[in-house]
């Protein structure tokens, strides 16, 4: 391991011609309690539209680097999950240029790291509704709210909530240099797949902070971040849910049977029982689904996974990614 500063925490900030959301998101670094901290920001816009925006901030821990050539946005934003630290940090979080953070992010996120003895924290965000637009507004919910609990997840446990969910949220993650875990997928797919291969890619303690010192931006009509791979909307649609049903076979088949008994009812996830019966029953997953849902529900879950199965397709990306990710037999689901 490489030598570095004890609570330096090193931002990457993935952005591409949305300068005055980029503007809001470094401020809220410049606001921080904790002082030391550094941010790179890789600029993926060809006419460089954040070059002004951090020359005009002025803060010399503020670095700009416009891709070249252009990475788009999935690789933009994986590559800021990479385990490079080339200014000496012990900490590490990707706030995307239409995130935000609260001023104690870092100064809090560091102190539960220390109190809970994890190297990796899931932190709470709370949504921005209409992000970007006149309309923006900061809302109640978070977006783990209807996922998680808060505390200490083992591995396995935090993997399952696959199938109770989405899993990471990428603003909300903080990890030190001494975490194991890989975060960058390094293999082609959607931003929002991403996620889920996080997720997965978990191979230690995770502590889920519920409170919400973080702002994540309700915007998917804006964005292009699932755009690029050149297929319309129904066919990333039927690709994304046809990668994260075999995701969650891999999971479920790499999860101890004292998990599975308990993972329906289990109060350490906040989702509703009838959301982790409908993932279970989607992902074509043979678990005892007898008093949560009607036989003829379970028929029409079942059939919507079969479906999935045949229409969608899993790329030789994917396969690669799980290759790498390999942590023994898997039992058939």
């Amino acid at each position: 391991m490489s030598s570095f500063q004890p609570d330096r925490v090193h931002f990457r900030t993935p952005t591409y011609k949305r300068p005055e959301a980029l503007r809001r998101a470094l401020q809220s670094m410049i606001a921080q309690t904790a002082p030391d901290w550094v941010c790179d920001v890789y600029d993926d816009d060809p006419a460089e539209a954040g070059r002004q925006v951090v020359a005009s901030l002025d803060d010399s821990r503020i670095r700009y680097t416009p891709n070249k050539p252009q990475l788009f946005a999935s690789r933009n934003i994986d590559h800021c999950f990479g385990a490079d630290n080339p200014h000496g940090a012990e900490f590490f979080c990707v706030v995307e240029d239409d995130n935000s953070i609260q001023p104690d992010f870092c100064a809090e996120n560091i102190a539960l790291a220390r109190r809970a003895g994890v190297e990796i924290v899931l932190r709470n965000q709370v949504i921005e509704y209409a992000s970007g637009t006149p309309d923006a507004r900061l809302g109640t919910q978070g977006v783990l709210d209807d996922l998680f609990t808060e505390g200490t997840y083992d591995a396995e446990e935090f993997r399952l909530a696959l199938l109770a969910g989405i899993g990471v949220s990428n603003g909300g993650l903080f990890w030190s240099v001494r975490a194991r875990s890989i975060l960058e997928i390094e293999f082609a797919c959607t931003a929002t797949l991403q996620e889920y291969l996080r997720t997965y890619s978990i191979v230690e303690p995770v502590y889920v902070a519920m409170t919400p010192l973080a702002v994540w931006a309700e915007n998917a009509e804006q964005t292009t971040r699932n755009a690029e791979l050149h297929a319309g909307y129904l066919r990333r649609e039927l690709d994304l849910k046809r990668a994260v049903q075999a995701l969650r076979q891999k999971v479920w088949g790499e999860t101890s049977q004292a998990q599975r008994a308990t993972f329906l009812t289990s109060p350490r996830y906040a989702a509703p029982v009838e959301v982790r019966v409908t993932h279970v029953a989607k992902a074509l997953i043979d678990q005892g689904l007898e008093g949560h849902v009607s036989r003829r529900e379970a028929l029409r879950l079942r059939a919507r996974g079969l479906m999935i199965r045949m229409l969608g397709r899993l790329t030789p990306e994917f396969d690669r990614f799980v290759a790498s990710r390999q942590r023994g037999p898997v039992q058939p689901a």
